[in-house]
């Protein structure tokens, strides 16, 4: 039988896809250039890239995640939320692999970072602002600071066009409560209608709402505790990544004169999902 190749086959033929090509190894192991001779700026670079990448996949997650609450899909809001959870797990245990970078060893080649700072990461500042942070330049703004969110980052870049974006929309919190909702746990209207461009307060009637539906709807309470799962990840690993700063270099400023431990040791318990802690005492 004579074979027809088909426009598809022939590309296919034509670009053999190895392991290097598909996953641009070459490319990626091009990306680590330290700045000094030093022996522990290699971990220390390719530790933050790998945090960078895996905060890319949160915010892909999370995007989807919005999307299945408010499609009403219960079985893929819980499977994304388990995969985020699993995520920051993995941020987590990456300190332990920091930390054993002694303050001298960090100090040998700390000075070559320049500017730098964690502050400068667009995206995690975009993850913080789907789960609801607002923070905005003026009243609003970051007190160790007196900037927004996104005022550490270069104006006109598309970095900040995404934070910025992102403090546009509703937040994951936002489609939570429209999930809820459409399962018959009716929220105040003035909630679901909200300002999004402004933080989320906690509010005595949703948590009211969210108590009765914890008690009568099994799958939407598997959902708010899944949520609550991810909301303390995060706080994990705020608390992780404060105490590896203030083992590394103790109470010093930060790199590229950022606030240092000091303001990451306020981020700490800012819970993200504050209704849901509320309700603890309650059930």
């Amino acid at each position: 039988m004579v074979q027809i190749e088909t426009p598809d086959s022939h590309e296919r033929n034509q670009k053999h896809i190895t392991y290097i090509s598909y996953l641009k190894v070459d490319e990626l192991l091009e990306l680590q250039q330290p700045e000094s001779n030093e022996h522990d700026e290699l971990l220390f670079i390719i530790i933050h890239q790998t945090y960078e990448l895996w905060f890319k996949q949160i915010i892909h997650e999370l995007g989807a995640l919005q999307q299945a609450l408010e499609a009403g899909d219960t079985h893929r809001s819980q499977a994304i939320l388990g995969r985020v959870r699993t995520i920051m797990k993995t941020c987590v245990a990456q300190v332990d692999i920091l930390e054993t970078m002694t303050p001298l060893q960090f100090n040998s080649f700390r000075g070559r970072l320049s500017s730098s700072s964690g502050f400068q990461s667009a995206q995690f500042r975009e993850v913080e602002a789907i789960l609801g942070r607002r923070d905005h330049a003026g009243a609003d703004a970051e007190k160790s600071t007196g900037m927004g969110m996104a005022e550490h980052l270069i104006e006109g870049s598309t970095a900040r066009a995404r934070v910025e974006a992102a403090m546009k929309r509703p937040s994951l919190w936002d489609s939570a409560l429209r999930y809820f909702d459409s399962r018959g746990h009716k929220m105040p209207a003035d909630v679901l209608d909200r300002d999004v461009t402004v933080g989320y307060s906690s509010d005595a009637r949703v948590q009211q709402v969210l108590v009765s539906m914890h008690r009568s709807d099994l799958e939407a309470a598997s959902v708010a505790e899944s949520l609550l799962d991810v909301d303390e990840g995060l706080q994990e690993w705020r608390y992780r990544h404060v105490k590896m700063v203030e083992r590394t270099i103790g109470r010093k400023p930060g790199t590229g004169g950022s606030p240092g431990v000091g303001y990451l040791a306020s981020t700490l318990f800012r819970p993200v999902f504050a209704d849901l802690w509320e309700i603890r005492s309650q059930l």
